[in-house]
């Protein structure tokens, strides 16, 4: 069993991480999902209030409250797979959360790449300006930092710079996913 966790600024790959291992049938629990699906429980627009209620989530029950909902969705999907990937981590807290429920099975892959990268892939997407909530890259930058990002991605077990091209990105994210962390390792360094 193995439980793949990533973390990385807007822009970084994270999403794309996630649909390599999609295409590869391994399940991905989206931790934005969560908060999504928690503006839909309030009656709100998730596309308007995301930060807005990721924030509020974590005042209301702990900088680990992601994190804590995700768990049932990963247990749910290790019943029937061997490795699952969770998108998105957003603090060392969680980190914490992760590790503790799955030990030595728990692999943190910090993706990362430069501010002008992300900012023009970002552009690429048509959310150069401002993202569903208004904010600019800047500020959710400040945000997932204000969240304890930086901690996590400090803390990673495998970093992978994304910099060069989208083929290269996946097939670092392929390696990970068929050889484990140590092959990422031995292919960057």
């Amino acid at each position: 069993m193995t439980v793949i966790g990533t973390v990385g600024l807007p822009g970084s790959g994270k999403g794309e991480a996630a649909n390599v291992a999609r295409e590869h049938d391994i399940p991905v629990v989206t931790m934005g999902d969560v908060i999504r699906q928690e503006c839909r429980d309030r009656g709100l627009d998730p596309a308007e209030h995301h930060g807005r209620i990721a924030q509020a989530l974590r005042e209301e029950n702990g900088p680990d409250a992601i994190a804590q909902r995700s768990l049932p969705m990963i247990r749910d999907h290790l019943a029937d797979h061997d490795t699952v990937l969770v998108d998105g981590l957003r603090s060392g807290v969680e980190l914490d959360t992760f590790e503790a429920a799955f030990g030595d099975d728990f692999v943190l892959v910090s993706i990362e790449a430069p501010f002008e990268v992300r900012r023009d892939r970002l552009a690429e997407r048509g959310r150069d300006r401002t993202d569903e909530d208004g904010e600019s890259l800047r500020e959710r930058d400040e945000r997932e930092r204000g969240f304890g990002m930086d901690d996590a991605m400090d803390r990673a077990d495998v970093v992978i710079d994304n910099t060069d091209t989208l083929a290269a990105f996946r097939e670092q994210i392929e390696t990970l996913l068929a050889e484990g962390p140590a092959a990422v390792s031995e292919v960057q360094g």
